[in-house]
């Protein structure tokens, strides 16, 4: 049913007149009212918070990673056009267009950060930490990085130059973090299964080599 601008602004109103302060209760209060309006089905809200929590979150990233690691080829094809790359993955969408891989060396470590807004590639990281979208990351991490990167225990020494890229809704950018040393014989899930969602935003450096 279509509503005109009051109607609409009168069911904000009221919506929220019956959230609770508390955000967990908030959502699910939020939650209720749209099912028992007929706004959602309850199986349309389990199927998306599976697929946030099991599918679109980390775990695509880490897959991404995984596979530049063991993969020479689809390395190279992902340096040269992330975007396209992924699609090998059943990774795409507009989340992911216009996205660049960021290679960590021995000697070069990226760093992430949207300055102006929270643009981040949630189909292949999840939704974004809450930490990202701050003012103070967003401000510091341009401004002294490697303080920042220490308070997340990332100290780096001197000889490891850090760049910041200031990620847009047109260009976003995924880390790709170097492979642990001793995880030569790992298998593509074991490896993608110690990579982090912060390793992939560039606020952690070194992954920890312990198979599941």
């Amino acid at each position: 049913m279509t509503q005109d601008s009051e109607d609409a602004a009168r069911l904000h109103r009221n919506i929220h007149s019956h959230l609770p302060s508390d955000p967990a209760l908030r959502v699910k209060t939020l939650e209720s009212l749209m099912v028992e309006r007929g706004l959602v089905a309850p199986e349309s809200i389990d199927a998306w918070v599976e697929a946030y929590s099991e599918e679109i979150g980390p775990k695509r990233g880490a897959s991404v990673v995984a596979r530049a690691w063991v993969d020479p080829e689809f390395r190279s094809r992902l340096e040269a056009d992330a975007s396209e790359a992924i699609k090998d993955l059943g990774v795409d969408g507009n989340a992911t267009a216009h996205l660049k891989a960021l290679f960590n060396t021995p000697t070069q470590h990226h760093l992430v950060v949207c300055t102006l807004c929270s643009c981040y590639p949630w189909s292949i990281l999840g939704m974004s930490p809450a930490w990202y979208k701050s003012a103070e990351y967003r401000a510091r991490s341009v401004r002294e990085p490697r303080k920042v990167l220490a308070e997340f225990g990332t100290d780096l020494p001197d000889d490891i130059a850090v760049t910041v890229w200031d990620s847009t809704a047109e260009l976003r950018y995924l880390v790709i973090p170097e492979r642990p040393a001793g995880t030569d014989e790992w298998s593509e899930d074991q490896l993608a299964a110690i990579v982090t969602r912060n390793a992939m935003i560039g606020t952690e450096r070194d992954l920890v080599a312990e198979a599941s």
